[in-house]
């Protein structure tokens, strides 16, 4: 018998009802296969336990993500574009004027090739980039970075909007590479900017991070609760990007993992909604590997980033985007 035998024939004129993360468990069920594949894009810890469960052969095909290259998805076939994503690395909360308000500090965030489909509601900045689609469509126009973000930001956030989307979203978007930028005292929009356009220090980056897709954060999820937002706790957080910061610059794994951790410390103690048990578990499993980890956006769900010097299994690899739209 082949190995092609073992796999048991999927009925072609049978429609499947799933279309979400894990929404076709009944199909699982009824099908019952023998062999469940993803893509490291597609794999997250709540299909392996279900095919652990089901007695199913779970396997995640590795996939290499290259710049500029079009989205492979199936969402992709109806709209390609390469507006970026962004990531938060450090600091980021700082960029809202409640806790600004208590001490002011840096925020580091990376644009980030779309070279996959990120999940909404899931820390990467996707709504934020839907309002750069309406504006801009497919790409974004030859024009300063940092003029483009501040347009994002208004446009982003309508006159009367009661919960402002933090400006570091569209400057993550918008502007190219690693970059950090200093908040004021309850301002919305940062004094200083600096970028990290070296690429050796971004391959570095790149080489350490990956990332895990958890699940997005419910509809009714709501982080702005029981929050401990303090002096102490805000110093501690822009502290830590600076270590993070100045680990980076000078590629140095102990300080950039330092800063990194002890800044999901600050934020979990300001947020304490941003985690629970069903995370905590995740990151228990890849303790043994990661030297820090953080969670995407506002936590609940999201990605799990994590930083090593070995290869994490089955986790997602990023392109940080370079290519520079201003000329």
């Amino acid at each position: 018998m082949s190995d092609w035998d073992l796999i048991k024939p999927y009925p072609i004129s049978r429609g499947v009802k799933g279309s979400g993360i894990i929404d076709f468990l009944d199909d699982m069920r009824s099908l019952n296969p023998n062999i469940f594949i993803v893509n490291e894009d597609g794999h997250t810890p709540d299909k392996e336990q279900i095919c652990k469960d089901l007695g199913i052969e779970y396997k995640v095909l590795k996939r290499i993500p290259y710049a500029n290259l079009p989205v492979r998805s199936s969402t992709s076939l109806r709209k390609e574009t390469p507006i970026p994503y962004r990531i938060d690395l450090a600091g980021t909360w700082i960029d809202q004027p409640y806790v600004s308000k208590y001490w002011p500090g840096w925020a580091i965030t990376a644009s980030i090739e779309p070279t996959i489909e990120f999940n909404e509601r899931s820390g990467m900045a996707t709504s934020t980039r839907k309002k750069a689609i309406e504006l801009w469509n497919d790409k974004l126009p030859m024009e300063n970075p940092e003029k483009l973000a501040k347009i994002l930001f208004r446009y982003d956030n309508d006159p009367g909007t009661k919960d402002v989307s933090g400006s570091q979203d569209s400057i993550g978007i918008t502007i190219p590479g690693i970059n950090r930028f200093f908040y004021d005292k309850e301002k919305y929009w940062p004094s200083k900017f600096e970028t990290i356009s070296d690429l050796s220090i971004i391959k570095w980056l790149e080489d350490r991070l990956y990332m895990i897709t958890l699940w997005p954060r419910s509809a009714d999820f709501v982080v702005l609760e029981n929050t401990n937002i303090s002096v102490n706790n805000v110093k501690s957080l822009t502290d830590a990007a600076e270590m993070a910061w100045d680990g980076l610059i000078n590629k140095d794994i102990n300080n950039f993992t330092r800063g990194f951790s002890a800044s999901f410390s600050a934020q979990l103690k300001m947020f304490p909604k941003m985690m629970n048990e069903k995370i905590s578990k995740v990151i228990n499993n890849h303790k043994d590997k990661a030297l820090a980890w953080k969670l995407s956006g506002a936590g609940g769900g999201g990605y799990l980033i994590l930083i090593s010097e070995e290869e994490i299994q089955n986790a997602i690899k990023i392109k940080i985007r370079i290519k520079d739209y201003w000329i």
